[in-house]
């Protein structure tokens, strides 16, 4: 069938069996699936502090709402070829690559965050959701843009701004060791938020293998 929608894996499945999300963090919550919001005002989704405009999960209380793809995101990422593990965290006091603050909230709506084990690397989920739109309304994630390596250092950049992303002949190993560490934590962040809708965001964390 011909449509001009593109919808997310857990959005359709929302559509087709109306099964609540499974997160730790509202188990006492008895959500039901909506394709509009049944009640009056501005939703904001629990997990990324973010309006919500389509479809959307509610408690039966109707005090927590959840974007379909927010309430499926993995609670725990492991990192290749280390014992580090990203978790997604409701509290943490780690600060955000992104906005350099500890908390994300939205009027009395405080998000999630993606935290690494040591507490080192931290993003909310709503900053790397901004941030990704940024760089796709800025053209980062145009074929040519991303063939260029300017342009993905400056998408890079944008994604946590304090942070060096240009390897220099003066760095030494370990500040080199981390700034990989960070940008795999960047790319494993970003997948799992945004589920790796286009490719074309894989090619801009190659420059870590340079």
């Amino acid at each position: 069938m011909n449509c001009n929608y593109i919808l997310h894996y857990e959005c359709g499945l929302g559509l087709q069996y109306r099964r609540p999300p499974t997160q730790k963090f509202f188990k006492k919550s008895n959500f039901q699936f909506h394709q509009q919001n049944p009640l009056q005002g501005t939703r904001i989704c629990k997990i990324c502090a973010l309006e919500i405009r389509g479809f959307l999960y509610q408690c039966s209380r109707g005090n927590i709402d959840l974007h379909p793809h927010c309430a499926h995101l993995s609670l725990t990422i492991t990192l290749p070829d280390s014992n580090e593990v990203i978790e997604l965290r409701e509290n943490t006091k780690s600060i955000c690559l992104k906005c350099q603050r500890k908390k994300r909230a939205s009027g009395k709506v405080q998000g999630l965050s993606y935290v690494s084990s040591d507490g080192n690397l931290c993003y909310h989920v709503a900053c790397l959701k901004e941030a990704c739109l940024d760089n796709w309304r800025r053209g980062y994630f145009q074929l040519d843009a991303l063939a260029n390596e300017e342009s993905k250092i400056l998408a890079l950049q944008n994604l946590a701004p304090n942070q060096v992303v240009r390897p220099s002949k003066g760095q030494s190993s370990n500040a080199m060791k981390g700034a990989k560490l960070w940008i795999t934590f960047l790319k494993l962040v970003v997948s799992a938020i945004l589920g790796e809708p286009f490719t074309l965001v894989c090619a801009l964390f190659q420059i870590a293998q340079n």
